[in-house]
């Protein structure tokens, strides 16, 4: 029976004309000499690099895509405002229109005299009502007529007028904004046939008349 020496470690048993490198275990390399990567890493990073073309190419038109919902939604949402603001305005407009012969009943009270007591106090507060809604009185006697904004209903000549005038305004006109609800009702006036041509002659008579004085009295003295 033989005892173990402590202190020594039992190595492997080397072939006779073997070195001891021979007897040392192997490990693979993981690069090759040149320090390069091995193929299959390369073609792993390739292919990662080709996904994030395709990711980032996907983000772009999802991107577009938003960008394009959000610019339609801002175009709905302000048609529609304007659809609103239009129902509105023409459905004060209707109401309004409803209310003008009542509106013309006070203006002809006021005329007479009759908008005393409480009626005077109830009218005061419907007009003030109106206009707080938009309305607006528009015609008056002497301004010109505009037939986009006048009916005239009576027809007459006057001769001291220059152009066809509005003498009389029967009925009130009425706009919302730029926007006329009802035309003014007048009476219009024009100039008398044929007196712009005889003013025209007495204003050119008057003048040679005038020229004929002032060459006889400017000439050069004789003698």
């Amino acid at each position: 029976m033989t005892e173990e020496t402590p202190g020594f470690e039992e190595k492997p048993d080397v072939p006779s004309g073997a070195t001891p490198e021979d007897a040392e275990p192997k490990t693979a390399p993981s690069a090759s000499a040149d320090g390069a990567a091995p193929a299959g890493d390369e073609n792993q990073t390739t292919a990662l690099v080709a996904q994030l073309d395709q990711a980032r190419k996907a983000l772009d038109e999802r991107t577009g895509d938003l960008q394009r919902l959000q610019a339609e939604f801002q175009n709905y949402r302000r048609r529609v405002e304007r659809d609103r603001i239009a129902v509105k305005e023409i459905a004060v407009a209707n109401l309004l229109t409803e209310l003008l012969p009542v509106l013309d009943d006070i203006g002809r009270a006021r005329e007479h005299g009759e908008l005393v007591g409480g009626f005077k106090s109830v009218a005061e507060s419907l007009e003030t009502v109106a206009a707080k809604m938009g309305l607006q009185q528009f015609g008056k006697e002497g301004e010109p007529f505009d037939p986009t904004i006048h009916e005239a209903l009576m027809h007459s000549y006057a001769p001291d007028v220059t152009e066809t005038t509005c003498v009389a305004i029967l009925q009130p006109g009425y706009r919302i904004g730029e926007r006329t609800i009802r035309p003014a009702r007048v009476a219009v006036a024009e100039p008398q046939p044929g007196a712009q041509s005889a003013k025209a002659d007495s204003e050119t008579g008057a003048a040679s008349a005038e020229a004929a004085d002032d060459k006889e009295s400017g000439g050069p003295d004789e003698g």
